[in-house]
């Protein structure tokens, strides 16, 4: 089964990217510049290695950053991006919902089409941690597994990336859901109905029955609004 590293806290990560970016500002770092890396810069700023991970992520998400596999990370823009982050910090509950639907599709149909056999034994057994998680923070992790387990048999790195840098924002809205209890959560016959037509190599089938999965949180907050 695959393992995450613990999510960063939000505040870690934006002290990184200030920290960053006051690198950019001074002149330390220009574009078109290769920065140090993590190892080096985890040093340099007295930070972890997963906060300064994340910042990376984001940033090149936003294209401040690039990250050249096998070569490093480089300087794209000197605009500052902080306040392009906290628009995604204050993102509400519903267009979080709205986009891990967007990702979920996607992922379920192409992991349908690609997945292995190793893909299909790891799923499961991020299905069985995730219907055995009672505290909202263990079954806000265990479902973001679970997410980006499904994104990671589809086998596109971009896809899987964008599910990463998603990820701690998304765990916040699925660990608030199971606290809330006016917002339904799709519950473990739905997430099993992805795992079976992904088994099945059934492309459509994996895509709504991944839709099926956000539709009662949408719903219910539709009807909230």
């Amino acid at each position: 089964m695959t393992t995450l590293e613990p999510v960063p806290r939000p505040s870690a990560v934006e002290a990184v990217i200030d920290q960053m970016q006051r690198q950019l500002t001074s002149g330390t770092w220009s574009v078109g510049d290769r920065i140090p890396g993590e190892y080096d810069l985890s040093a340099r700023l007295r930070v972890s290695r997963p906060a300064v991970r994340e910042a990376i992520r984001a940033l090149s998400h936003i294209g401040v950053l690039e990250v050249r596999r096998g070569d490093g990370t480089y300087v794209r823009s000197a605009v500052d991006p902080r306040p392009l982050l906290r628009r995604f910090e204050r993102a509400t509950l519903r267009d979080v919902f709205e986009l891990q639907q967007a990702y979920d599709v996607q992922a379920a149909s192409l992991a349908a089409r690609r997945r292995t056999p190793d893909d299909l034994v790891r799923l499961g057994a991020l299905l069985e941690d995730r219907d055995a998680a009672e505290d909202p923070e263990e079954f806000g992790g265990a479902d973001v597994r679970f997410h980006i387990g499904v994104a990671e048999a589809a086998h596109n790195v971009l896809l899987v990336e964008a599910f990463r840098y998603f990820q701690s924002r998304l765990r916040e809205s699925l660990s608030a859901v199971r606290l809330d209890g006016e917002l339904p959560d799709a519950g473990p016959a739905a997430h099993r109905a992805v795992v079976e037509a992904i088994a099945a190599r059934d492309p459509d089938a994996a895509g709504r029955a991944a839709e099926r999965i956000t539709v009662p949180t949408l719903d219910a907050l539709e009807a909230l609004l």
